[in-house]
C-alpha cells in the first residue's frame, strides 16, 4: 500500500494515501464528538471530515479539551517564589468609604448573567492541575459551580488508562467554557476558540458559543497582552462568540474590551496562580464604575489570583458579580473542604455586598444603650 508523509501533531508521520481525516481518527481509535481537526491551520468540520482527503505534505492538528483554568507551565511552577502576606498589611484594611457597586435592585439570589447565559452559582471553577480526574469531579460538584473551564491542547488526548476528562464531566450539568489558556497573539486565541467552538458543539454542550479569552504578553508573569487582547476580542465578536475577557485591572482597558463587545469583562485580582488575592481594589472599584455605567448589570467577574476563601469573599464584597478561580482549590492541601470554602465564601461576599457594612469610624461607638443603666460609682 503507497504511503504519504504529513505532519500530525508536530511529528512527521506516515499514512496511506487517500486517507481521511476521519480515516486517521479511527486508526487511532479517536472518538470524534471528543475532538477537533485542523488541517494546514484552518479548521475543518466535522460534517466533512469524512470527505477531506489528506494530502502529502499537510499538517494535522488533533486537539481536545483539557484541565484548565489558569495558565501555568510546570517550568515556572518550580521557579516561581513564594510570598508571605500578612493580613495587617493588606490593601483591604485602607479606610475608603464607597457604596457597593451592587445595584440596590439586586439580591443574593438572583441569577448571574452573561450574555445569553443564566447561572445561579456566581463561582466558575478551573478544571487543572487536580491530582487525579476523581478529585477533580468532586471539587466541581462540591463548589455548586454551572460554569467550568477547560483548556485546548493537542496532547493528552487520551491518559494511559484511554481516559479523557470530559468522561468525569457531566455535559448535562455543566456549561463549558472553553479557554484561549497558553496563547501569545490574536491569531492564535481566535484559533483555539474556534477549535473549542468545534468540540462543544459536537458534544451539543451549551458553551459552544462561548470563549473565555486570554492573550498573555509573557511566560513569566502571565499578564495579558492589552493590544493583542482588544485585537482577539473584536474578531471573536465578529465571529459570533460571546466573550468573557482576561484582562488587567486597568480601568481603561477594561472600558475599551467592553466598547468591542465582549459580554464579560474579567480583571486579574493578582497574577494567575500567584494566590495574593485582591491587590488593587481600588482599581476593581474603578472598573465597576466605568464598566456598569451605562448598564448597572454589566457582568464583572474577577479571574486569577486567589489564593483562599477571604479573597472571594472580599472581591464579592467589592460589588463583582462573580470570581473565577482554578489555583485555589486544586492547589490546596484539601481540595475538597476548599471547595467548599470557596462556594460558601462566593455566597457570603455577595450577601454582604447587597446587604451594606456600615461605615469605618475612627473612634467607638457603644452597642448597648446609655439609658437605664444602674448608678455606677
Amino acid at each position: 500500500m503507497s504511503t504519504i508523509s504529513i505532519t500530525l501533531n508536530g511529528n512527521e508521520t506516515s499514512i496511506p494515501e487517500n486517507t481521511s481525516i476521519s480515516d486517521l481518527l479511527a486508526q487511532r481509535s479517536l472518538d470524534s464528538r471528543y475532538l477537533a481537526v485542523e488541517r494546514n491551520r484552518e479548521l475543518v468540520p466535522r460534517r466533512r471530515h469524512s470527505e477531506c482527503r489528506i494530502q502529502p505534505g499537510d499538517e494535522i492538528e488533533i486537539v481536545t479539551l483539557v484541565g484548565g483554568g489558569e495558565f501555568l507551565s510546570p517550568r515556572l511552577m518550580s521557579e516561581e517564589t513564594t510570598l508571605n502576606f500578612s493580613l495587617s498589611t493588606r490593601v483591604t484594611d485602607l479606610v475608603i468609604e464607597t457604596k457597593s457597586q451592587m445595584p440596590e435592585s439586586q439580591t443574593a439570589d438572583q441569577p448571574l448573567i452573561v450574555g445569553s447565559h443564566s447561572f445561579t452559582s456566581r463561582l466558575i471553577v478551573g478544571t487543572g492541575k487536580y491530582d487525579t480526574f476523581d478529585t477533580m469531579r468532586d471539587c466541581l460538584e462540591i463548589s455548586g459551580a454551572e460554569v467550568i473551564t477547560v483548556a485546548v491542547r493537542r496532547d493528552r488526548l487520551i491518559d494511559s488508562a484511554g481516559r479523557n476528562i470530559l468522561d468525569y464531566i457531566d455535559l448535562k450539568r455543566y456549561t463549558i467554557l472553553p479557554n484561549t489558556a497558553g496563547c501569545f497573539n490574536a491569531d492564535d486565541a481566535v484559533r483555539v476558540a474556534r477549535l473549542g467552538r468545534e468540540i462543544l458543539e459536537g458534544l451539543e454542550n451549551p458553551g459552544a458559543d462561548w470563549v473565555k479569552l486570554e492573550v498573555l504578553g509573557d511566560k513569566k508573569t502571565l499578564l495579558p497582552d492589552p493590544l493583542a487582547t482588544l485585537q482577539a476580542t473584536e474578531k471573536l465578536v465578529a465571529d459570533g462568540f460571546q466573550v468573557l475577557v482576561y484582562t488587567t485591572d486597568d480601568p481603561m482597558t477594561a472600558r475599551r474590551l467592553q466598547e468591542a463587545g465582549a459580554s464579560s469583562v474579567m480583571p486579574a485580582g493578582s497574577p494567575i496562580g500567584s494566590g495574593q488575592g485582591i491587590l488593587n481594589p481600588n482599581n476593581i472599584r474603578i472598573c465597576l464604575e466605568y464598566l456598569k455605567e451605562h448598564d448597572p448589570n454589566y457582568p464583572v467577574i474577577v479571574d486569577a489570583g486567589v489564593g483562599t476563601a477571604s479573597d472571594v469573599c472580599f472581591a464579592m464584597e467589592l460589588g463583582v458579580d462573580g470570581v473565577l478561580l482554578n489555583t485555589g482549590i486544586a492547589g490546596a492541601s484539601d481540595p475538597r473542604k476548599m471547595a467548599r470554602a470557596m462556594k460558601l465564601a462566593c455566597q457570603s461576599g455577595r450577601d454582604a455586598a447587597g446587604a451594606g457594612r456600615i461605615p469605618r469610624k475612627l473612634y467607638a461607638t457603644a452597642s448597648s444603650p446609655d439609658v437605664g443603666q444602674i448608678k455606677m460609682g
